[in-house]
């Protein structure tokens, strides 16, 4: 039996350990350098000040030009191309833009529209076409698929910033500085092996991921086995050592000791965050829709753009984007400030506020499931499931503020609503099994403990001490493979 051990865990290794180096070395660059991405801060800091000077079609007028037929998902006023624009989004369609002054849709993004949006986002460089594209090495996520093609445009400021240009609005989507671009390629885009992307797998790349995790599992628990069953703790071996190994199979060995545990929770934990085979996709999702109360459409909301501004610019907040919103039925307009800043104009009475009562959002939230039980609470602080993260990890980008409410849902899933208190958004749905992969994703791989994730630089020292343990092993690995196939 002990034979098929090592022979199972020899070939494995051979076809694995090279992908097990690249994760771990990988890996350590991810911590400080992310895969591109427009954060909403960024967003916002590149906008200018909407003018109280413009004149802007109404609302009705804008939704008709977009799509008379459908209901958007959301609703924005933003400066775009130095000119102010509606910016529509549908679900599992394509993103509209309609000129806020005339009310009349805007075609397919052109090359000249491009250099405008990046003129817009650094009056200062100097901007030069790169041509659109569809899909490419720093345009892989799913988030961008309503504004594809993408208008591509490189600036000459000091970070040498390449601009994605949505080819249906004319939005700045993603920036991506030379820095982020050159660690990217042993960073992020060879972590999430998409390298593999764009060479006619892209249909098996997801399934490629999983099944290479799954066989770096087994390798992992095999060698773990087989270094315990190696180890002698009472009789050492004539050498006087305690493994019988010498060299490279000696550092292999050791090092399997230290950090075999972890190599196995780190590459489970990856396994993990694929969601293979549907483990954390839930039977019966809760559907959060009724939150909203009613489709988007104009009847909610009798104030103007032109009106909201000028309440906002009454109480000093200089807004750069304004977004419609419904919750439970009564109409909303949020204002964002070039900080990160919010306010909150209700139609009801066209008081501004900075934060949502509490009980417009537990009303909101109880007509998802009208004769179930809810028990909400604020939360003041983070906790294990709402939580922060620095903006170059991969949920980092996402605003988590603080008080926000927690609504418990008594639904089959036991699922959990995450509301925020200054713009009534929906932050996040955790039901049981989301609230699983929170335990064998996030923890297992980024340590997302917060004793710890709140205790740098020690998360920092944890985190690299272990990745170069597992990097040691992985590397002895491969040097052990090659010598068996060299014989």
């Amino acid at each position: 039996m002990r034979r098929y051990l090592y022979l199972w865990h020899r070939w494995l290794g051979i076809g694995l350990c090279l992908f097990m180096a690249l994760w771990f070395f990988s890996g350590m660059v991810m911590l400080y350098v992310g895969y591109p991405k427009l954060t909403p801060r960024e967003h916002l800091a590149h906008l200018p000040t909407l003018s109280l000077q413009d004149s802007y079609v109404d609302l009705d007028t804008a939704l008709r030009s977009a799509d008379a037929e459908r209901n958007p998902a959301s609703i924005r006023l933003s400066q775009v191309a130095g000119m102010p624009r509606y910016l529509f989004s549908y679900s599992g369609r394509a993103s509209v833009a309609v000129d806020a002054g005339s009310g009349q849709r805007l075609p397919p993004i052109d090359r000249e529209q491009a250099l405008a949006s990046a003129r817009q986002y650094d009056p200062e460089a100097t901007a030069s076409y790169r041509g659109a594209v569809n899909e490419d090495l720093w345009s892989h996520s799913r988030a961008l698929d309503a504004e594809r093609p993408l208008q591509r445009v490189q600036l000459d400021d000091a970070e040498r910033t390449l601009l994605y240009i949505s080819g249906n609005t004319g939005e700045v989507v993603r920036d991506a500085s030379a820095m982020e671009r050159g660690w990217n390629l042993v960073g992020a885009w060879l972590h999430w092996l998409y390298p593999l992307r764009g060479i006619g797998v892209d249909g098996l790349w997801s399934n490629l991921v999983i099944y290479l995790s799954l066989a770096g599992t087994l390798m992992a628990l095999l060698g773990a086995v087989i270094g315990i069953l190696r180890w002698r703790l009472r009789k050492p071996y004539r050498s006087g050592s305690r493994s019988p190994y010498r060299g490279v199979a000696r550092w292999h060995h050791i090092g399997g000791l230290l950090f075999g545990v972890l190599a196995i929770s780190w590459v489970f934990s990856g396994l993990m965050s694929m969601n293979p085979w549907k483990l954390f996709s839930s039977s019966a999702p809760l559907n959060v829709s009724a939150y909203q109360g009613a489709p988007l459409t104009a009847a909610a909301f009798p104030l103007s753009a032109a009106d909201a501004l000028a309440r906002f610019d009454q109480q000093g907040f200089k807004a750069r984007e304004l977004e419609w919103r419904l919750i439970g039925g009564a109409g909303y307009l949020i204002g964002h400030e070039g900080a990160g800043r919010t306010r909150v104009l209700s139609m009801a009475d066209g008081q501004v506020l900075e934060r949502l009562p509490l009980e417009v959002l537990e009303r909101a939230a109880q007509a998802i499931l009208p004769q179930g039980r809810m028990h909400s609470e604020q939360l003041e602080a983070y906790d294990f499931y709402y939580y922060a993260r620095a903006e170059q990890s991969m949920l980092g980008h996402l605003e988590k503020r603080l008080p926000v409410l927690r609504v418990r849902v008594d639904d089959p899933q036991q699922t959990w609503l995450h509301l925020d208190l200054y713009t009534g958004e929906v932050l996040g749905v955790l039901d049981q099994p989301r609230r699983v992969s929170r335990w064998l994703f996030s923890l297992l791989h980024s340590w997302d403990w917060l004793p710890l994730l709140q205790q740098r630089p020690l998360w920092d020292a944890w985190m690299i001490a272990f990745s170069l343990g597992g990097l040691v092993l992985s590397v002895s690995g491969v040097v052990l493979g090659w010598r068996r196939l060299s014989k």
